[in-house]
């Protein structure tokens, strides 16, 4: 995905209008559908990502779009120092994080366990699991001070049901569902709530990632089906952020209506 994003119109819920939400990942795919959903609804945005020049070409974009304000910062969240550096050195406006939407995330291959590459194991574990909670637990104290506050973990279908060379995607995922069902039990008695979203197949550079830039091969998931888009995946969680104080979506799943199940997909051929 580029820097220009998709014309999609969102819902729009008052509710939201001046709130502050960091987005992890967001330079592309669900984490830059989500930037434009909650600008169009007017929130001041904390977009962080990893490539930083993506943030800045979104920025006009997203204040054209309604955003309040957009404060694009670099960030790798395998990192805890860096993490630290991005909410130490927050503008005052935007210190007070209302909505956090835990997104960075991503896949390495399809290799069975046996055959598969320790080097990225590291970078999967430690981006999907590691640096989720790195995210929440600098962000959790001041929303638990302030009594107040959404976090909205990007899990997956592979969290719940596993497919062949998922291994340990799928055991990550896995691990973000389990947190964020614990993250419940610790929060409790507070107003701060936890929200999952877990897509199935959606059509993003996921897959590019996945398979090191081999974009025919990403291209091939998909082929024959109807995958979900970024903004479907966005929509969701705007729903889910604005929903009354004494309700918490705790999970929502959503698949394509060509996939029944993480490995169960209807194909209809190129025609």
């Amino acid at each position: 995905m580029s820097a220009t994003l998709s014309p999609q119109r969102f819902p729009i819920y008052p509710c939201l209008a001046g709130r502050t939400v960091l987005i992890t990942g967001a330079s592309s795919g669900i984490g830059a559908a989500c930037a434009l959903a909650f600008a169009q609804n007017g929130a001041r945005l904390v977009l962080a990502a990893r490539r930083r020049e993506r943030l800045a070409g979104q920025v006009e974009t997203l204040m054209q779009a309604g955003a309040l304000r957009v404060h694009p910062v670099a960030l790798d969240v395998r990192s805890r120092v860096a993490i630290a550096e991005l909410l130490s050195g927050l503008p005052p406006d935007f210190a007070a994080l209302d909505i956090v939407i835990n997104n960075a995330g991503l896949g390495r291959g399809r290799d069975k366990l046996q055959d598969g590459d320790p080097l990225e194991w590291d970078e999967i574990l430690d981006t999907n699991v590691k640096g989720l909670l790195y995210i929440d637990r600098a962000v959790l104290p001041q929303m638990v001070a302030r009594d107040a506050g959404h976090i909205v973990h990007i899990g997956s279908i592979a969290g719940q049901q596993a497919y062949a060379g998922g291994n340990v995607y799928c055991a990550s995922k896995a691990a973000v569902r389990m947190l964020g069902e614990c993250l419940k039990h610790d929060l409790l008695g507070t107003r701060v709530r936890v929200s999952s979203v877990d897509p199935g197949m959606v059509e993003t550079e996921f897959s590019v990632v996945r398979f090191r830039g081999d974009a025919e091969r990403a291209r091939s998931v998909y082929q024959g089906m109807t995958p979900m888009t970024a903004a479907d995946v966005a929509e969701a969680v705007l729903f889910c952020v604005s929903r009354p104080a004494h309700v918490n979506i705790s999970e929502v799943v959503m698949l394509a209506t060509d996939q029944a199940a993480a490995a169960t997909v209807h194909r209809r051929g190129n025609g």
